[in-house]
């Protein structure tokens, strides 16, 4: 009777040290071509953008084409494997400037210009997107923050592809 209770016992110690045949799963690293599903919500729960159901996010991780907490949150994720976090605006989109808010005069701009409307606008060579904030019948206020500066969000992010970059 003490046989087989130590030879189970031996058998559950192997398998709990990982003494398997089981790989180890990829990880994701800087590097990697990596494709995510993602939800991003504000910290009330409503949701701003999800890429579920549509085309998955694909991008070269650390490649700096990606918010920094966005990055850290898919480095070491597992194929299939998925993880919420909260991203504070620092790691994210950073903090409101009020500076990026301009005023410009309403007959510059189409008739048909509406609050929401979105512009681009070469400033010193580089590209500038204004979103049309408020307007009356003389002023429009344009507004050069991203949409989410200055607040922290909560991301659900699952890794579905994996292509480790070339050693």
């Amino acid at each position: 009777m003490i046989i087989p209770v130590v030879c189970l016992l031996l058998a559950a110690l192997m398998l709990a040290a990982g003494c398997t045949d089981m790989a180890e799963k990829p990880r994701a690293a800087p590097g990697d071509n990596v494709s995510v599903e993602y939800t991003v919500s504000f910290l009330n729960g409503t949701v701003y953008e999800s890429s579920v159901g549509r085309e998955p996010l694909t991008f070269t991780l650390g490649k700096g084409r990606m918010i920094p907490g966005f990055d850290k949150a898919v480095t070491g994720l597992a194929v299939n494997e998925s993880v919420n976090v909260t991203i504070p605006m620092e790691e994210a989109y950073g903090e409101y400037n009020p500076a990026l808010v301009s005023y410009a005069t309403r007959s510059l701009l189409p008739n048909d210009t509406a609050v929401g409307q979105r512009f681009m606008q070469v400033n010193n060579g580089n590209p500038v997107i204004f979103t049309v904030t408020a307007m009356n019948k003389t002023t429009v206020t344009m507004d050069a923050n991203h949409p989410l500066a200055g607040k922290d969000l909560r991301f659900s992010i699952t890794l579905l592809s994996l292509q480790k970059a070339a050693a």
